[in-house]
């Protein structure tokens, strides 16, 4: 029994001095450990909240630059309906003008062509008539048909007419009546 009461002596001893010398150091590492998990665990939940508000954050800016990129496509597609229809109108206006001028090119065209026409036509039935007169005056007894003729409508023009009176005739000759019949 001796033995075994300085083995309890012992083990007591050995006990106090753990619990003197070795136990304070070992509770200050200890506390110090949970005290730097304890700051790890504070500091893990401030990053998870700042994570969290942060993806919250990062919605919020996904969101608005959805709105703003749909704001930005939907005045790009008006001023793109906007520019077409400007464009739209100007071609029209275009058009328009050069159909314009294209009338009014083809009317001052028009408007010499028969001044052309004209003043050709003039030329040849001048040309016709010289042609028809010496003609008719390159035979004698035509010539005297159409003097006479010309000098009965003149007295007929000259003479105040009556009422019922007839119209002086140029004498026709038969040279005049085939020249007639020719022309």
């Amino acid at each position: 029994m001796a033995a075994f009461i300085a083995e309890l002596i012992a083990f007591a001893l050995i006990l106090y001095v753990l619990w003197r010398y070795v136990a304070p150091p070992v509770r200050g590492l200890m506390h110090k450990q949970q005290a730097t998990i304890g700051k790890q665990v504070e500091f893990g939940v401030q990053a998870s909240e700042r994570l969290a508000e942060a993806e919250r954050k990062f919605q919020e800016a996904v969101a608005e630059a959805r709105t703003e990129a749909a704001k930005i496509r939907d005045s790009a597609r008006a001023d793109s309906q906007r520019i077409v229809e400007e464009l739209r109108q100007f071609a029209q206006q275009e058009v328009e003008r050069i159909r314009q001028r294209g009338q009014d090119d083809l009317a001052s065209m028009r408007l010499q062509v028969m001044r052309e026409l004209r003043a050709r036509i003039g030329e040849l039935t001048v040309a016709r008539a010289d042609e028809l007169i010496r003609e008719r005056l390159s035979d004698d007894t035509r010539r005297s048909a159409t003097v006479d003729r010309f000098l009965g409508e003149l007295d007929a023009m000259a003479a105040p007419e009556p009422a019922e009176a007839p119209k002086p005739r140029a004498r026709r000759t038969r040279a005049s009546a085939t020249s007639k019949g020719e022309s």
